[in-house]
């Protein structure tokens, strides 16, 4: 039977592009072209292995209710053993279908970006692609983990690669000493997730000590356990939270920093120094995308708190870091000029719609938008990196211009993956899982009163996804209309074939994807399909006509002044930004320079750890030199002198 034959061969999924790293390593450095079909094509196999999970998955009646669990003993240590396996349940096979197609997808990209046979190409070509191969072994062995601990190990090989991949070009060094390079970038990236995963590692810890086992069957699954769990009080630290929300805490913690929520998101922007498929990587199939699937995997441990006490402390604090950094980054987005820069911190505030979604409970409008943004995501990075190629390596949004008719294939596209970010009516996908959010937020919100969180829950997101639509018709206006306001953009060319097809294939899924989730009260046939695969257990959101239709207005209106300060007039060269100009006629520039600089996070954060941490060891330095170090070495010295004389004196 077809089904079973893919469930028992899951265990490969990981396996295939982890061999590719070892034979690249270890065999083909000096062959780029047998170092990238590996590559390649271990994820083309990973892809075919895993849409077969997929659909098995899809066609096993009740997989919800009843999942699947392979496990072989991995080593022992006195009464205790540690188990590897494999958990197969709808939030892994919906993830399954997006990861490694996505991947896939970058894979084939990466050939062309990288220069495969051209002048350019890197010299470091083979070492890239061994370390996305590994990059998608960690993604992908997260997805399939069968229990915390084989997950938090696939977690780490992702932060391990997320250091490689970023500071790839390590040698780069920039004329701007306040501009950051690669290798600093690698390194702040590595340092600040690992503040995350520090929490994570003792919700973990926490965990165990409680339930004596890591397994999801034993913990996550366990309705007896979650609910004694959510019964016992945590320890005095936590001020009153039961055991449950306390783990659920600390395990949330290591997601703020994996998905880059406020105050861990200032290493996401500066992941975009990494090639640019390395960004579509990060930004869509991987990294970030697994801090919301923790999230979602552990929402049983949430949600039973509801169950039995109507409300989760945990889930607020949830649902209003995720809406404060949905809008705070979307205000920022607006005033990068990088092209890059604008999707990093549009990443940024959507992965804080789908964390704010699951601290409302909206779990599967979370993996709904989880699973479209990834698509619509890695076209929109990958559309980037190839006007990067087409303008000779220009970032600077400003200096384009004009591309439209020069490079069709990546201008449709790009529109394409633009449409969907901004939630387009009807016809994208980001429309139809966004809405879903913001129907779940005003739903709670309906529930509880005016005055309850929910409500100030779905107003920062309902902004958030106005400002979302400007600063896309924004980014796609100073990249493709008008007259070239560069050099580099005036002799711009389409890019390869390697490199726009996966933004073809891409477009299609950005568009489409969403009509898997639309409400059961537009389809007329019973629940959703993505709601009745995902989310059997919890109640389907209500189709909210009023949401729909604001969500589809501020979609379009934001899309429409985007055009209108940008589109209907494009700048020339020498042209200051209109918003730029504006809000320094009405004396706010120094706001405007404050959204170019991040809201200065990384300065503050570089005068308290970075400059704070020198001046305190600077303060240890003199502390152990001049009052610990130095007065023993004099004490020992003077003890000696005197010693000395007094022998002196006797011999006399």
């Amino acid at each position: 039977m077809m089904q079973e034959f893919f469930f028992n061969i899951t265990w490969l999924i990981p396996v295939f592009p982890f061999l590719a790293f070892l034979i690249i390593v270890l065999f083909t450095q000096d062959n780029n072209k047998l170092s990238h079909s590996l590559s390649i094509g271990s994820m083309a196999l990973s892809w075919v292995v895993g849409w077969g999970v997929v659909f098995s998955a899809i066609a096993t009646p009740h997989l919800g209710e009843h999942p699947i669990r392979k496990i072989v003993p991995w080593f022992e240590t006195g009464t205790i053993t540690f188990n590897i396996g494999y958990w197969i349940d709808p939030l892994m096979a919906i993830t399954l279908f997006m990861v490694p197609f996505v991947c896939l997808m970058i894979f084939i990209y990466a050939v062309g970006y990288m220069g495969y046979g051209t002048d350019d190409v890197d010299p470091k070509y083979s070492r890239f692609f061994a370390y996305i191969a590994l990059f998608a072994t960690g993604m992908l062995g997260l997805v399939i983990s069968e229990n915390l601990l084989t997950l938090f190990m696939s977690w780490e090989i992702m932060g391990l690669c997320s250091y490689l991949l970023i500071g790839f070009w390590f040698q780069k060094n920039y004329d701007d000493p306040n501009k950051i390079t690669p290798r600093q970038a690698g390194l702040k990236a590595f340092l600040v997730t690992k503040v995350g995963d520090l929490f994570l590692m003792l919700g973990i810890i926490y965990l165990y000590s409680q339930a004596g086992s890591l397994s999801y069957a034993d913990t996550l699954f366990n309705h007896e356990f979650l609910t004694h769990l959510a019964e016992t009080p945590a320890l005095p630290i936590f001020g009153g939270l039961s055991a449950a929300s306390a783990i659920a805490a600390l395990i949330f913690g290591g997601a703020v920093g994996k998905s880059a929520q406020f105050p861990l998101h200032v290493w996401l922007p500066d992941a975009m120094e990494g090639p640019t498929p390395v960004s579509a990587l990060i930004h869509a199939a991987t990294m970030v995308s697994a801090g919301v699937f923790l999230v979602a995997r552990i929402f049983p441990l949430l949600n039973i708190v509801v169950e039995l006490e109507h409300h989760n402390p945990t889930m607020g604090l949830i649902a209003f870091i995720g809406a404060f950094t949905a809008i705070f980054a979307s205000i920022i987005a607006i005033a990068q000029n990088d092209i890059k820069g604008v999707l990093a911190f549009s990443t940024i505030s959507q992965l804080g719609y789908m964390i704010a979604a699951l601290g409302i409970g909206a779990y599967v409008a979370a993996t709904f938008h989880l699973i479209t943004h990834a698509f619509f995501k890695a076209l929109l990075f990958m559309g980037s990196g190839s006007v990067i190629v087409g303008c000779h390596h220009e970032q600077d949004m400003m200096e384009m211009g004009g591309l439209r008719k020069k490079m069709p294939k990546t201008f449709w596209t790009f529109l394409a993956g633009g449409l969907a970010l901004s939630g387009f009516p009807l016809i994208t996908a980001g429309f139809w899982s966004k809405d879903e959010i913001l129907a779940h937020a005003w739903h709670e919100f309906m529930l509880e009163g005016t005055a309850s969180w929910p409500f100030f829950v779905w107003l920062l997101l309902t902004i958030a996804a106005f400002l979302t639509a400007f600063y896309t018709a924004r980014q796609i206006s100073l990249t493709f209309l008008g007259k070239p306001r560069g050099n580099h953009a005036e002799h711009a060319h389409e890019t390869p074939n390697t490199m726009t097809f996966p933004l073809i294939l891409l477009a299609f899924f950005a568009i489409t994807l969403g009509f898997v989730g639309i409400p059961e009260e537009i389809v007329g046939q019973g629940n959703n399909w993505f709601h009745a695969f995902v989310g059997h257990e919890y109640a389907a959101t209500p189709l909210s006509l009023p949401v729909m239709l604001l969500s589809s207005g501020l979609a379009v209106g934001g899309l429409g002044l985007g055009w209108f300060v940008y589109g209907r007039k494009p700048l020339v060269y020498g042209q200051m930004d209109p918003v730029e100009s504006g809000m320094k006629k009405i004396h706010l520039g120094w706001l405007y320079t404050a959204m170019q600089k991040r809201f200065y996070c990384d300065d503050l954060y570089r005068a308290i750890f970075i400059n704070g941490s020198v001046k305190l060891a600077d303060i240890f330095y003199n502390v152990d030199y001049n009052w610990v170090i130095d007065p023993f070495v004099n004490l020992v010295a003077t003890i000696g002198r005197g010693i000395s004389g007094l022998l002196n004196k006797f011999d006399e």
